[in-house]
């Protein structure tokens, strides 16, 4: 999901304080250089390597998903079948359900715990939720057959208890039927927007979803507050969207039936387009509406999609489209096809005429710098959500223009890799994804047609983000939701761009990162797993970083103390003292600037401050000192600037 950049610096000046300069220092190095902060033993499971280990699982869900828009009474009718492995080694008594609609109403807890003001993820005057029938269970064993299931529906969790244990590497298939009206505004996730000429469904969370049973927490059922996203299990999908005949659907996958759906002329469109760098039109805004433009004049059309190897699905469903595509071009050798799904009003090369042509750049600069994208189609929806990614598609607001529809496409589809193929726990770490996916973005708009976007920041000016009150691994739904945007986003992007640039270097970095996906691409790591995996490829032990960045809201003030000449000549060489003020410590950079000599620049490693707040060390100056700075590159959010200049008196 995604903030608005503009958003996020009015965050900041919403959420700042004026940072009091320490006089004194408060630095403990017994605090953040210890040898038991990163410790964790291999187990069978996971190893301490940061690899999932030799006996590594996971259960799998599969689902064949049957569904029909109501585009009069707004509300989606269907039936799911879940086809559900126990690959674990435990036997289950229960199976645990989520049903996120049912966040979508007063008596949820979602709806209580939401603030008057409602915020991002509140919603007003709108009684919506699941409603539940026909539920089957059909497991192995004589002794189940023919008997019902007692199941309790709890907020946004149901529990359905089995007749009989399910045993591991044994199946068992549930199904049931649902429907739920649509809110116009679920969360920022979902919803329908009103165009001009009708409406836009952008549908999410829209069937009953197994929850995640792993080897950390055995269950998982936080409910769904808002704030806190996903965990989900992997498995492939088949399933399919009767909708009004004049609509056009795109969802995760693969459409299966095209020839059912869609006329000739499309259809040789998108041939077309499945071979072409450039932007070819599918539908154009003369055709939007147009009789000729569907297979039929009335009733419904049904469109069918597959997906494999995926946790989640989502679709969006409407009769105003216009509709363009293209390719993208993998490292395989392969070609996916990228689309765009947008309202007439909104076309033009300033606003969503472009829209293809950032996916695919996104598609192709991430699938070549970390891992290949897994899935047929790449598309991209222009709706009520501001920004929010499922697997093959994305959500992004329909008024979005120029920089900010490159910032959000490029952000809603580098969650493709944070947390599509790497499957983290959403719920309760929000920085797994969102941190890391806005890291690679900083990369990405770099990277974009020559750095269209691109305005380069000093991670000295983000220094802002440490101004929050909570560290950033607290839950989402426990963050206040105002720092939500500096705790999952911004200072993580900032952990890791200071890894790159101060600490492990660039290289590193990003062969850190491509391994953590190679081993946990379609898997559950947890955030030992990433922290041992950097440490693992990158060769140094970083729990002091861990502890200060993400576990502790640890601040950076590094500080000039005094500078002196041997036997009060410059001649002799300078005696340097450096301080550390706050809790954290960082490796250091120093400029100095010698009388008629060009500027040098001093690094320092960390471990200068494993035992004092203090250390001095020797330069071999040969003549006076015009200046000294710390931190010249403005690489560390140092949050006190004034104490990093020395001049002479």
């Amino acid at each position: 999901m995604k903030i608005k950049i503009f958003s996020f610096f009015l965050l900041a000046f919403q959420i700042g304080y004026a940072q009091d300069a320490v006089e004194k220092s408060i630095y403990d190095p017994t605090a953040v250089f210890s040898p038991f902060i990163n410790f964790q033993p291999s187990t069978v499971y996971r190893s301490a390597s940061g690899n999932p280990g030799p006996n590594y699982w996971q259960n799998q869900a599969n689902y064949k998903i049957s569904a029909t828009l109501d585009d009069v009474k707004n509300s989606v009718t269907g039936s799911v079948k879940i086809e559900y492995v126990n690959n674990s080694p435990d036997e289950l008594t229960f199976i645990w359900l989520q049903l996120d609609q049912n966040k979508f109403n007063p008596e949820s807890r979602g709806s209580k715990t939401t603030p008057p003001g409602l915020g991002r993820y509140g919603i007003k005057e709108f009684v919506g939720g699941y409603s539940i029938s026909k539920l089957k269970v059909n497991q192995p064993g004589a002794n189940s057959k023919n008997k019902e299931n007692k199941s309790i529906i709890d907020d946004t969790r149901m529990q359905i208890f089995l007749n009989e244990p399910l045993k591991s590497k044994q199946k068992i298939e549930i199904s049931m039927d649902f429907n739920f009206l649509i809110p116009s505004n679920g969360a920022d996730r979902m919803g329908l927007f009103e165009a001009k000429e009708g409406k836009v469904y952008e549908i999410a969370q829209w069937y009953p979803r197994v929850c995640v049973y792993d080897d950390i927490e055995g269950w998982n059922t936080t409910p769904y507050l808002g704030a806190g996203e996903f965990y989900l299990e992997y498995g492939n999908y088949d399933f399919e969207i009767t909708a009004p005949y004049d609509h056009i659907v795109v969802a995760s996958g693969e459409l299966k039936n095209a020839k059912d759906v869609l006329t000739s002329k499309q259809l040789d469109r998108l041939k077309k387009a499945q071979n072409s760098d450039e932007t070819v039109m599918i539908i154009e805004k003369n055709e939007v509406g147009k009789k000729n433009s569907r297979l039929k004049n009335d009733g419904t059309l049904t469109w069918r999609f597959s997906c494999e190897n995926t946790r989640d699905v989502a679709w969006a469903s409407s009769k105003t489209f216009m509709w363009d595509a293209a390719k993208a071009n993998l490292p395989s050798g392969k070609n996916i096809l990228v689309q765009s799904v947008y309202p007439e009003e909104f076309d033009g090369n300033n606003a969503w005429g472009r829209s293809t042509e950032y996916t695919k750049h996104s598609m192709e600069f991430y699938s070549a710098t970390l891992y290949e994208f897994p899935y047929p189609v790449a598309t991209n929806v222009a709706g009520i959500v501001s920004g929010m990614e499922y697997p093959g598609i994305v959500f992004c607001g329909a008024k979005s223009k120029k920089a900010g529809l490159f910032g959000v496409t490029d952000h809603e589809f580098g969650h493709t890799w944070f947390p599509m193929i790497v499957g983290s726990n959403e719920r309760k770490y929000a920085w797994m994804d969102e941190g890391f996916n806005t890291y690679i973005n900083m990369l990405s708009e770099k990277n974009f047609n020559n750095g269209e976007y691109h305005k380069f920041t000093k991670t000295q000016d983000m220094a802002f983000f440490l101004r929050g009150t909570m560290p950033i691994a607290t839950q989402p739904d426990a963050m206040v939701e105002r720092e939500i945007g500096s705790l999952a986003y911004f200072k993580p992007a900032i952990g890791l761009k200071m890894l790159a640039e101060t600490i492990i270097g660039e290289e590193r970095m990003t062969l850190a990162l491509r391994e953590y996906i190679r081993r946990w691409a379609f898997k559950h790591p947890t955030p030992f797993d990433f922290f041992h995996t950097v440490e693992d490829v990158a060769g140094e032990d970083l729990g002091w970083f861990w502890k200060s960045w993400f576990f502790e809201n640890y601040k950076i003030d590094q500080s000039i103390k005094s500078v002196k000449y041997k036997n009060s000549k410059p001649s002799e060489g300078a005696i340097i003292t450096l301080e550390n003020m706050e809790q954290m410590p960082m490796p250091v950079e120093l400029e100095i600037k010698e009388k008629n000599k060009d500027a040098y620049t001093v690094k320092l490693p960390v471990e200068i401050w494993e035992k004092s707040q203090l250390w001095t060390f020797n330069y071999s100056s040969s003549e006076s000192l015009e200046y000294i700075k710390l931190n010249p590159s403005g690489a560390l959010p140092d949050v006190n600037t004034k104490n990093n200049i020395w001049k002479p008196e």
